[in-house]
């Protein structure tokens, strides 16, 4: 079977698909790719279906070395990448040989990268998806992040790679305005901009900037999703991510909508982000357009 082995791991690299669904009742974090939009875009570059399993790479990617021939694509925020010493390209499906070596730096912008290959990587799949759940310390490769050493299995291939260039995703994963269905509380988050704090994380987004009045309201405790924009007592809300919890009581402002999860997930400490609502129509437009730009 073909492998990869992993030279250095990076900072935080783990094993995501497009995530857990279903079990929220049973407190299960739907955890999977932060920016599914790349994952998907580099699963369809290397003929793979959309669910396949790739490698979530954040602030800083790792080095891995192929023991087979192989395609394999980069995707999400530019990070410093080469293979066999030469620059290797985002957005494209790219063959590498037997022996080859993949080494991938810092992040020059965003905050996440994701490389996928033909075939995907295979573990066994925990509640229906290979993603690892880091809290929970299962799915992935044994609940947790890759070290140096780790050998990973790669299948078979499910298709030809992909001829065409994705580059023109990027433009959906950056930019300092995040789109947001409204309540009755929406403008005053829409009304002020933030920062991302640097205890930010795959959990949710703590912002800096202007406090909003929590007004003292005690709420019963509801099932929650990722993009919620909740408002704890501090008065500094918070975006949730794919690794929140699945329920709380703390006030929700706005959720963000579909085609923005994406941005949520690269946004990176020190980011500015600003708030604007749109209507459903809207949003169901945006993640249309999404889908379309797909290769």
């Amino acid at each position: 079977m073909t492998a990869i082995r992993v030279v250095e791991p990076g900072f935080q690299t783990t094993i995501q698909d497009l995530g857990r669904f279903g079990f929220a009742h049973l407190g299960v974090s739907p955890c999977g790719a932060a920016d599914s939009l790349s994952l998907r875009a580099g699963n369809r570059l290397t003929g793979n279906p959309d669910r396949a399993a790739g490698l979530e790479m954040t602030l800083t990617g790792g080095s891995f070395a192929f023991e087979h021939d192989t395609v394999f694509a980069l995707t999400g925020s530019e990070f410093d990448a080469f293979l066999d010493g030469r620059a290797a390209p985002f957005w494209r499906a790219t063959a590498a040989a037997s022996g080859a070596r993949l080494e991938i730096g810092p992040a020059r912008e965003g905050a996440r990268c994701y490389l996928c290959v033909a075939g995907g990587f295979e573990v066994p799949a925990v509640l229906g998806s290979k993603s690892t759940d880091l809290r929970a310390g299962f799915g992935g490769l044994e609940g947790r992040a890759l070290r140096r050493g780790d050998r990973l299995s790669v299948g078979d291939c499910a298709g030809p790679p992909a001829t065409a260039d994705a580059a023109h995703l990027r433009r959906f994963l950056r930019g300092p305005v995040i789109r947001v269905t409204a309540n009755g509380d929406t403008a005053r988050l829409c009304a002020a901009e933030y920062t991302v704090r640097e205890d930010s994380n795959r959990l949710g987004l703590r912002l800096s900037g202007p406090v909003l009045e929590t007004e003292g309201r005690e709420l019963l405790t509801e099932g929650l999703a990722p993009g919620a924009v909740e408002l704890p007592p501090s008065g500094l809300p918070i975006i949730l991510c794919v690794d929140q919890q699945t329920t709380g009581g703390y006030a929700k402002l706005a959720h963000v909508v579909s085609a923005d999860l994406p941005k949520v997930g690269q946004l990176r400490p020190r980011d500015r982000v600003r708030f604007r609502t749109v209507d459903l129509a809207a949003a169901l437009e945006a993640l249309r357009q999404q889908e379309s730009e797909l290769p």
